[in-house]
């Protein structure tokens, strides 16, 4: 008898020596994976979140009650958009989840985020080891290709298994995904249609756009002009790396000249730090990237300007470009060079989440400046519907692609962070820009934290050394409701003196790998600002448990 849930699959493998190895996984297919859903008749269902069996339905395009089905290319460049509360009751399949993490831990993390929130009701659904849903790869066919015919699999599942009860919406923004799915008689549509019927401006400013979209040249009645040369390949990259011909290092671009900047050169004997001059030369690298570099020519090497020059052009053309870089050449002549160099790739992008505001535009323009807090960040060209709302205030902003024919990066409304020149506004731009974490602990984290009325038991008592007779005193100041350090001093029978040294041991209540020790990692310090302070640990333990207060035992 053939058992039809075991799986091979082999593939072969080189090593770094040169070795071939023919490396096999076994897979088991399983018929008890649940779908996750309340309007389900046959699954057992034992999971914390679970998809709606009735929903509100405010969405035109669809006129029933339906549940998401994302793919990898919509988690990977929209997650600002799942972000938002409005999307609701989404099945994320297995496959997607593991495409994600191998590609973006960041975005990862994100997503994971979102799946653990009960109210948002995201759905992981095990594809990979359902026996229904689980599609061999065919002959001569990509990964990709596979990927995107196991997640219309998924599709089809979902509608014969809940009998058509709740409709199924396949959200990709791949045009060939999207037309084989409607040929095979599935829902399909590209997030920007389906999100353009809720009314919600500010959620269609979250989509990245593809390059094609930011055409401002036809919207300007002007012909599309290549500004900056053509990356190397990777592997150009690599092999020139390796003979020496390019360099690798960390772009730091100037806060006082927009027109420079400098590489900090990684494994390199000659050279530590190389100068940038020219927008050409920095060839769309931002603040932080890892970059590919070629030493020029000394004869090319530039001279550092003294004045501090503010990119003040109004967008209305590229062609400036080459009147700045002239003008840097004249006003520097007696100076000394320094040893310069271009950018000829980007290895990495170092991009975040900026802040800052929206430059004034004409009435009725659809694509506008945004000026980021950060100088040493360029402007970002935006396409926003709610420029006019956005006005006098501080939003937020993400960078998705930089092309050869623009001056400036393109990118994408992320949200408001209020009116400009408001005091919350302000501390929340400065703890955006140093990527500081600030929001409420989640339920995960204070399910870990001791219950109250907390004692010390026994077994602490035979565990540890009992000062509790010594006169023990704080060295925090006054008010100060962290109070986890103390000193304390005192006579021995010999003449000398004793000084003892005291701080909280928050390791007895954050035991690793918690959840309540992961967020501690990625806080990392208690930040303290003028009106209030951002706790690494929630109150209960910085202000309470490790903390001393007088008559309490600690």
């Amino acid at each position: 008898m053939i058992d039809d849930t075991r799986r091979l699959n082999s593939f072969l493998r080189k090593t770094r020596r040169g070795h071939v190895l023919k490396i096999t996984h076994e897979l088991y297919l399983r018929t008890d994976i649940t779908c996750g859903s309340n309007a389900c008749q046959q699954c057992i269902i034992g999971q914390t979140t679970l998809l709606d069996k009735h929903m509100k339905n405010g969405n035109n395009l669809i006129s029933t009650g339906h549940y998401l089905l994302v793919d990898t290319n919509i988690v990977l460049q929209q997650v600002d958009v799942l972000e938002d509360p409005l999307l609701t009751n989404v099945i994320v399949p297995q496959i997607v989840l593991d495409e994600v993490r191998h590609k973006s831990l960041a975005i990862y993390k994100r997503i994971r985020s979102i799946i653990a929130i009960p109210e948002r009701k995201f759905f992981v659904f095990i594809n990979e080891f359902n026996k229904n849903t689980f599609v061999l790869r065919k002959p001569g066919e990509s990964p990709n290709d596979r990927n995107d015919r196991a997640i219309r699999k998924i599709a089809q599942f979902y509608n014969e298994h809940l009998k058509q009860q709740i409709s199924i919406v396949l959200l990709t923004d791949d045009i060939a995904n999207r037309d084989l799915a409607r040929q095979e008689g599935l829902i399909a549509f590209s997030l920007k249609e389906y999100i353009s019927t809720f009314n919600r401006p500010e959620l269609l400013d979250r989509l990245v756009l593809k390059e094609e979209s930011f055409d401002l040249e036809k919207d300007l009645g002007k012909r599309k002009e290549i500004i900056f040369p053509e990356h190397v390949s990777v592997s150009e990259v690599q092999r020139g790396i390796k003979s020496g011909k390019y360099l690798q290092g960390t772009f730091q671009a100037s806060r006082e000249n927009y027109l420079e900047a400098n590489v900090f050169v990684q494994d390199s004997e000659k050279y530590n730090q190389l100068f940038v001059q020219g927008y050409r030369n920095l060839n769309r690298a931002v603040h932080d990237d890892i970059v590919a570099v070629e030493v020029l020519p000394e004869q090319e090497w530039a001279i550092p300007f003294s004045l501090v020059i503010d990119d003040k052009d109004d967008d209305q053309g590229d062609l400036v470009i080459e009147q700045e870089e002239t003008g840097l050449v004249v006003q520097g002549v007696s100076s000394k060079r320094t040893s310069s160099c271009r950018i000829v790739a980007i290895i990495k992008r170092n991009w975040r989440q900026y802040c800052g505001i929206l430059q004034e535009s004409l009435p009725g323009a659809r694509f506008h400046l945004f000026l980021p807090h950060e100088r040493r960040i360029p402007k970002i060209r935006i396409e926003s519907r709610q420029a006019e709302e956005l006005k006098n205030s501080r939003v937020m902003v993400q960078i998705d692609h930089w092309p050869r024919s623009s001056r400036y990066p393109h990118g994408h409304f992320i949200k408001t962070l209020g009116k400009l020149g408001d005091k919350e506004t302000e501390n929340e731009v400065i703890l955006a820009e140093h990527d500081i974490l600030h929001h409420e602990f989640p339920e995960a984290v204070l399910d870990c934290l001791p219950k109250l009325p907390w004692t010390i038991t026994e077994e602490d008592l035979a565990n540890r050394v009992d000062l509790r007779d010594f006169c023990i005193v704080s060295i925090d100041p006054p008010g100060c409701t962290d109070i986890d350090d103390a000193l304390h001093c005192r006579s021995l029978e010999n003449g000398n003196f004793e000084c003892g040294v005291h701080i909280a041991d928050v390791t007895h209540f954050v035991r690793p790998n918690t959840a309540l020790d992961l967020e501690a990692r990625e806080r990392g310090t208690t930040v303290y600002l003028t009106d209030r302070r951002i706790d690494m640990l929630p109150v209960l333990l910085s202000g309470n448990l490790c903390s001393l207060r007088g008559g309490e035992e600690r």
